[in-house]
């Protein structure tokens, strides 16, 4: 129990700290490649922000725990709304672009819906995960070509900014996207078998330690990023991230995840989880869309999301001690 609890929390840790080395290198290689900081803000930034969710769900695929990854990918979405948009709109009131809400959350829908299709007749199958990732790579060359057509993207603006304060040299950037690799990986599998020691243990399902612990420990680098937004008074960013990771979660983890491994899909995914996360995602429309002017989640709503997120943890806990 000792080992595994060690095991899990030194992983969780490792895992954080080797995606901000890998996102640092990897964004400092490309701009020495001469990448357009557009380019390294979606793609590379997006990505290695995204890194652990996609590690530790490919980790558990390719080890025959594909609960996890599915739980750790929807345990994500739920936790980057309620919780972590709750404690950044509490922090301070969140303003929302009105162009995520044409766009990019009506998409998130879409999304959310093929998720809820593919997962009817309970298993995400190989073909489905290549769907799922055609998908997500239509939707990132979209993305790039949307972007493309706005000279000054703020996100290209702010990596810009950004590189030029931490541009490291070129071997010393290799050198700190090959450790984090490394890191990520072998911190994927520390977290991993931890998690799967101590379901075992206490008896709780590896879907429930998808759906908490590890879904909670792999979305901390976008709370840390939407805190950080959010105190900046960058809060369409902040908004902006949720979006992003929770499209790149359904998408592209879940893709990887079942093509590595089909899954099966525990009912209660279907009863439970599924129908918890697409209120969620509807709730993000209605909460910004602002009837009465400019959209924004305040205070008050930010706490509702924050209760949400607690009933709904609170909930998995308690059904595993009845259990």
């Amino acid at each position: 129990m000792l080992s595994a609890s060690i095991a899990t929390l030194a992983g969780l840790i490792l895992l954080l700290w080797s995606a901000d080395r890998f996102v640092e290198g990897a964004a400092s290689v490309a701009r020495h490649w001469g990448m357009s900081a557009l380019l390294i803000g979606m793609l590379v930034v997006g990505f290695g922000t995204s890194a652990p969710e996609m590690l530790v769900s490919a980790t558990a695929a390719l080890e025959g725990s594909p609960a996890i990854a599915l739980g750790n990918a929807y345990g994500s979405n739920i936790t980057n709304i309620a919780l972590i948009l709750g404690l950044t709109a509490l922090l301070s009131p969140i303003a929302v672009d009105s162009g995520v809400l044409r766009k990019e959350i009506p998409i998130l829908f879409a999304v959310t819906a093929i998720a809820a299709w593919q997962l009817a007749d309970g298993e995400i199958s190989r073909a489905d995960a290549v769907v799922l990732m055609l998908l997500f790579a239509a939707l990132v060359g979209w993305s790039l070509w949307a972007a493309r057509r706005h000279r000054e993207d703020r996100l290209a603006v702010e990596i810009r900014n950004e590189l030029g304060v931490r541009q490291m040299p070129y071997r010393r950037a290799w050198m700190w996207l090959l450790i984090g690799l490394v890191g990520l990986v072998v911190s994927a599998r520390m977290l991993v078998w931890g998690a799967v020691e101590i379901a075992q243990m206490f008896g709780v399902s590896d879907l429930v330690i998808g759906l908490t612990v590890i879904a909670v420990g792999t979305s901390l680098p976008e709370l840390a990023s939407s805190l950080i937004a959010a105190r900046k008074g960058e809060h369409d960013i902040a908004f902006g991230n949720v979006v992003g990771s929770n499209l790149f979660n359904t998408l592209a983890v879940v893709g990887i995840a079942g093509a590595i491994e089909p899954m099966a899909v525990a009912p209660e995914v279907l009863t439970r989880d599924l129908p918890v996360m697409a209120a969620l995602t509807v709730s993000l429309f209605v909460l910004g869309y602002g009837f009465r002017g400019a959209g924004r989640i305040n205070r008050l709503e930010g706490s509702l999301l924050l209760f949400a997120w607690l009933g709904y943890t609170g909930y998995l806990l308690s059904s595993v001690a009845g259990s």
